[in-house]
């Protein structure tokens, strides 16, 4: 966790025990421990969209969700766990709420472990019942545009939106959420195996879910908005893709890091 959320948390308890101590000094303090969370140093390529599949437009550009169930978006994030193992996430994750829907961790980014995240997204729903105005949003990955991912979000009724380019402000909330996963959570696990991977991923997801703050949605945690969804009174959204003209593609990735802080 960041130390402005971590802040944050321990605000009250600090004052109620008369610690005085302000966010800069806790930085100070975490980082004279060598705890502060990790930046990373380098992107490893998950999307191959050289392929002959359907590929479909961006339908979210201008939308902003109002409530839970209105757009997902989706992203498969690198995950090297040793020296000689790496293994690909994948990951749903409601706009809105910023809560992680449906996951899953495999050896390798063939659609069929795609489809298993999506599948756990969609048994979150209450009931059968698909919300009319859910969109699934990805990047033009093959697994994304892959006959069985697109034949089941079609048959329950959902739209396809995908990316038009390799700019991350495309699908920003989705990068954003990789780097959580992995640098404030499993970055600190010790995992060796694919039963470690899946131990270790699940137990990262209850914690983002359930304990960490998003400063974009009024501090809650993703599952406190995403289970009462209108308590929120003041959306911090940012529309990230009003940005792109402002800024050379060659500093893409810098920029999503910088716009997407407050998150």
């Amino acid at each position: 966790m960041g130390t402005r959320k971590l802040y944050e948390l321990l605000e009250n308890f600090m004052l109620t025990h008369g610690i005085k101590m302000g966010r800069d000094a806790l930085f100070d303090l975490l980082a004279a421990n060598a705890m502060l969370v990790r930046k990373r140093k380098r992107r490893i390529q998950t999307t191959y969209s050289s392929h002959w599949l359907r590929k479909y437009p961006n339908l979210v550009k201008d939308f902003i969700p109002q409530n839970i169930n209105q757009l997902w978006v989706s992203d498969i994030t690198y995950w090297k766990i040793n020296a000689s193992t790496h293994l690909y996430i994948s990951l749903i994750t409601d706009a809105y709420s910023r809560k992680i829907v449906g996951h899953n961790v495999a050896e390798t980014m063939e659609a069929v472990q795609s489809i298993q995240a999506l599948q756990m997204a969609l048994a979150s729903l209450s009931g059968d019942a698909v919300p009319l105005q859910l969109t699934h949003h990805s990047d033009r990955g093959i697994q994304y545009c892959s006959t069985k991912y697109v034949k089941l979000l079609q048959d329950k009724g959902i739209k396809i939106s995908m990316t038009e380019n390799g700019d991350p402000l495309e699908n920003a909330i989705a990068e954003r959420v990789n780097g959580i996963i992995k640098e404030e959570y499993l970055d600190h696990c010790t995992t060796n195996s694919l039963q470690e991977a899946k131990n270790n991923l699940a137990k990262a997801i209850r914690l983002y879910n359930d304990e960490r703050p998003h400063m974009s949605i009024e501090n809650y945690t993703p599952n406190q908005l995403h289970n009462n969804p209108k308590q929120i009174k003041v959306r911090l959204w940012k529309n990230y893709y009003k940005k792109l003209n402002n800024f050379n593609q060659n500093h893409s990735v810098n920029s999503l890091q910088d716009l997407s802080n407050n998150l």
